[in-house]
């Protein structure tokens, strides 16, 4: 389809106004780390490497971005092997209820973070008696983040079909030999792809976050909230926010990249 002069200018304007709504702030917030000012004003009245100077230096900072990349990494590992496993079974075999149980998979995406938040804090201290800390908020990650492994490995094997794996087994292969030489290998990009994108999901969540940490556990993006509103505070939550930016958007670009490198490679 065509478009008239007219329309592609509409289409550029409404495109360039999404775009700068949802990008300038974030230019906003970089901008202001680099100022003279200890409030979080505009435009700054100058600019120096004092905060980001004294960001790497602040202990608790530190310590929540080492509790985030343990909590993201663990919940990676989690999402990966049930992801897959689950993947495995809903499209390599036919049973009964095998849409509801797609379904469940997929669910608490798309439920709201505060509903998950509330269901798992009820689920730990009250049904579970489970002392809420590093491992309460991995097991709550992991359940979002099968989500994204599922999704990619499940569309994966639909595309792959099974006359590899067929073929495989009529040469003698066992299920574990197909799977190791066969099946995974064709898996590899999809689920590094995926892998990524549950890293960045789990690092930047606060909400469920919220609700299923302990009171002595604090992860990045609750730091920054906490320490958003203190005074002298607002520069060094700048200069960390703009460091939370930047690992959340390196894994989604190589998972995008990942993804067009592999329909390139299949046309």
């Amino acid at each position: 389809m065509r478009l008239n002069k007219s329309a592609r200018v509409m289409l550029g304007s409404i495109t360039g106004l999404i775009l700068a709504v949802v990008y300038l702030p974030l230019l906003v917030v970089f901008v202001n780390s680099f100022s003279t000012s200890t409030n979080l004003t505009w435009p700054p009245p100058g600019f120096t490497l004092t905060w980001w100077m004294r960001a790497f230096q602040n202990q608790g900072a530190l310590d929540a971005i080492a509790t985030s990349v343990q909590i993201a990494v663990a919940s990676t590992l989690i999402a990966l092997i049930l992801g897959t496993l689950i993947s495995l079974a809903l499209q390599r075999h036919s049973f009964f209820g095998r849409d509801a149980v797609s379904l469940l998979v997929i669910l608490p995406i798309a439920l709201p973070g505060i509903v998950t938040g509330i269901a798992l804090n009820n689920a730990f201290r009250t049904i579970l008696d489970v002392r809420l800390g590093i491992v309460t908020i991995i097991i709550a990650h992991a359940t979002f983040c099968i989500v994204t492994v599922f999704n990619n490995v499940i569309a994966r094997l639909r595309r792959m079909g099974t006359s590899l794996e067929e073929a495989s087994a009529d040469l003698g292969a066992g299920i574990w030999t197909t799977f190791r030489l066969v099946t995974f290998p064709a898996l590899r990009s999809a689920l590094l792809a995926g892998g990524l994108l549950a890293f960045a999901l789990s690092f930047d969540e606060i909400i469920v976050t919220t609700f299923t940490a302990g009171a002595g556990t604090t992860t990045l993006p609750i730091w920054i909230l906490d320490n958003l509103f203190r005074p002298n505070q607002a520069p060094i939550v700048n200069v960390v926010a703009v460091v939370l930016v930047v690992v959340s958007i390196v894994p989604i670009y190589f998972a995008q990249r990942l993804a067009g490198n592999d329909r390139f490679a299949r046309q």
